[in-house]
Order: C-alpha cells, then sequence, then structure tokens
C-alpha cells in the first residue's frame, strides 16, 4: 500500500499549458509559450504537501491579523502575523508558479498578486489597514471561488489556457 507522503511527492496534477492548433491542424509555439510554458516540466518535491501547509499557514495568519485589527489588538502582536501572511502568500505563489511564470499571467495568479501587493502597503499605510485587510480577504474569497474560465484566463494569451487542443510534450521545439 502505497503511503500518503509518497503520493504527495508524486502528486503534481498542475497542468502545463497546452499549445493551440494552427489553423492547419499543426502544433505552433510562440516565443511566450516557449517562455511561460517550458515542455519539459518540473516538480517539486511533496509539492501538494508544501502547498497545503503554506495555506495552512497563510490562513491562520490572515484570520489573526484581521481579528486582531478588528478587536484592535497590541501592534507589537499582529506585526509578525502581517509578515508570515505576506511571506507565506509569497511561497504559495512561488510554489504555484514554479517551473514556469504563466500560473501568474492567468486571472488567478493576478488576484494572488494583487492580495501580496496590498498586504505589503500595509506597513506604510498603517492607518489605513483594516480596510486594506477586508479588500484582501474579499479578493481571496472571489479569486478562490470565481468560475474556472476567469481564473485561468491568461492575459498573455487573452483566453483560459487550459483548453489548448493539443498537448506541448508532442511539440516539436526549434
Amino acid at each position: 500500500m502505497e503511503s500518503t507522503l509518497s503520493r504527495l511527492a508524486h502528486d503534481d496534477t498542475r497542468q502545463s499549458r497546452p499549445d493551440r492548433a494552427s489553423p492547419d491542424g499543426k502544433c505552433t509555439r510562440s516565443l511566450a509559450d516557449r517562455l511561460f510554458y517550458p515542455v519539459q516540466s518540473h516538480s517539486i518535491p511533496f509539492h501538494r504537501a508544501w502547498s497545503i501547509a503554506l495555506r495552512t499557514i497563510h490562513l491562520m495568519a490572515t484570520g489573526i491579523l484581521l481579528g486582531g485589527h478588528a478587536f484592535h489588538a497590541p501592534v507589537s502582536s499582529l506585526r509578525p502575523m502581517l509578515y508570515l501572511a505576506i511571506v507565506s502568500g509569497a511561497g504559495m505563489a512561488a510554489l504555484e508558479s514554479y517551473p514556469n511564470l504563466h500560473f501568474l499571467t492567468e486571472g488567478g495568479g493576478v488576484m494572488v498578486l494583487a492580495k501580496l501587493a496590498l498586504l505589503c502597503t500595509i506597513p506604510f499605510a498603517w492607518d489605513h489597514r483594516f480596510p486594506i485587510l477586508l479588500a484582501v480577504v474579499a479578493i481571496a474569497s472571489i479569486g478562490s471561488h470565481m468560475p474556472a474560465r476567469f481564473r485561468h484566463y491568461s492575459f498573455v494569451y487573452g483566453a483560459d489556457v487550459h483548453k489548448g487542443k493539443c498537448s506541448a510534450r508532442k511539440t516539436k521545439v526549434k
């Protein structure tokens, strides 16, 4: 029987972007395809376990941070939670975008970058931290539950990149 850790180590359900079929039916690879969606896929050992751990830490930190600000907890208690939220959010973004940057060009990735940018403004806009945190939570909720066609919409390609017609692995790269 395969252990849970072993399954997690080999679980890489992230899709690489399929190429689009050209009018003549052949798969094509533009420069953007080669930069954002390399043919060779690399995986991080225990990717799923890392993702779950970072998400759990991030949810705890942001929950404590928002609740602490709502109930006027001391700044000395909240600042470490702010930095933990920023670091864990950046860690999740890095994990999702490895080994290519396609995640950061999709709707879901853009929302992650927006949340991180807002969190990073808090030390400089401390008097406005509570409305900023509410905006971060709203963006997180919308981003997590929006339809896949928006979450996977690529601002580079102008379409849902997960709905290609042919696989990059079958394409010859020049």
